[in-house]
């Protein structure tokens, strides 16, 4: 394929690391230590990026990659282009924002058109927040930019833009915005952007049946509210339902299926504490509120979501594979129909991992801060 084909010592196996997790029967255990011994390693595809935040396909050998820093590069046949993609529009690299996800349109082929998040100053007031930005992509020269979404209002804080997009089988572009930092605010105002799942169609407007059309106070766009930071979106590949999970605080980091209208608590209720361990919340449920279908106490800091259909993997087939920031390694969860049952740890000391996603060549990729790019291949 061209990569660099570098073999790095492969520590897979199902740890113990003190995690707590729990399903939505809100029961929590402690991860048994078992021995696992999947036929698979990770070899390095190519370094030269910083955060590589998003990664999309423009056919089986050229993938898209966004570093958070503020370039757009091309990967093709497993080796880093030196030339950049230009007219990217103005934005904020300040703390976690920058250059955020991209994804293709549905359609790619035949109308080459892209899109990505940002942490845009098109929205009101001083600062940034979580904009989209639809451009078609010849060569390596965006042109006809629109701004799609514009999330408001703007703060200068430099925290929680969420910021995934994934399309459904319906063509809806969905996004995911962070509170901002602003948790006692934003998460349950539905005047606000920020703390929400949006839904638009690929052109920015509004689909019909949005959940909060009509209703007074309230951003068309909003698909779902109550979320705090997700950083992980996937469409699950048969039910065509949207899959997030999103960071806690100190604890709590969630998966979740998004449903209209629905209200996934944050911060009314929480499995997590604030950093300093001290408690913000004593509820961990609520009527009219959304359990998550899973999450992880002490946090993982999860980035980066993909489920695999792919044959390359009979062991991970039907599985969600997830990264996980803080302890450099990848998550696998079994799942039984819509409910997440057990997860297994997967290559430990990768790296921080951003992002994961099954390319169009099947096999998964795994972007990493600083390290690199892995593709995981069957042992040889």
């Amino acid at each position: 394929m061209g990569s660099l084909m570098v073999k790095i010592t492969n520590l897979l196996g199902v740890i113990s690391c003190g995690v707590i997790f729990g399903s939505a029967s809100a029961q929590q255990l402690e991860i048994p230590l078992l021995d696992s011994n999947q036929p698979y390693e990770y070899i390095l595809v190519t370094k030269g990026l910083d955060i590589p935040w998003g990664m999309a396909w423009l056919d089986d050998s050229s993938i898209l990659i966004s570093d958070r820093k503020g370039e757009l590069r091309i990967i093709r046949n497993g080796m880093l282009l030196n030339e950049k993609v230009s007219g990217l529009p103005e934005f904020m690299v300040q703390g976690q924002g920058g250059l955020l996800d991209v994804a293709v349109d549905p359609n790619y082929k035949q109308n080459k058109l892209i899109y990505f998040s940002y942490s845009g100053l098109e929205g009101e007031g001083e600062g940034a927040h979580t904009s989209v930005m639809r451009a078609k992509l010849q060569s390596f020269e965006l042109s006809e930019q629109s701004v799609i979404f514009e999330g408001g209002p703007n703060t200068t804080k430099g925290q929680h833009y969420g910021s995934r997009l994934t399309f459904d089988k319906q063509g809806y572009l969905y996004i995911s915005s962070g509170d901002r930092g602003n948790r006692d605010v934003n998460p349950q105002r539905l005047d606000r952007d920020a703390g929400k799942i949006h839904r638009i169609n690929s052109d920015g407007s509004i689909p019909k049946d949005n959940p909060f059309i009509g209703q007074k106070d309230a951003n068309p766009s909003i698909y779902s509210y109550g979320h705090r930071n997700p950083q992980g979106m996937a469409m699950h590949p048969e039910t065509g339902d949207i899959w997030t999970h999103e960071h806690g605080p100190k604890g709590g980091d969630e998966i979740n299926i998004i449903q209209p209208s629905a209200n996934y608590g944050w911060p009314v209720i929480s499995y997590g504490v604030n950093y300093s361990g001290s408690s913000f919340t004593e509820l961990t449920e609520k009527e009219g509120m959304q359990q998550p279908a899973w999450y992880w106490v002490p946090s993982i800091a999860p980035s980066g979501m993909t489920f695999v259909t792919s044959d390359i993997y009979p062991n991970w087939k039907g599985k969600v594979i997830v990264g996980s920031l803080k302890f450099a390694y990848l998550v696998a969860l079994e799942l039984d129909g819509d409910k997440v049952v057990s997860q297994e740890i997967l290559f430990p000391g990768i790296g921080r991992v951003r992002n994961v996603k099954q390319g169009a060549d099947g096999y998964i990729y795994v972007a990493t801060d600083g390290a690199g790019i892995f593709k995981i291949v069957p042992s040889q």
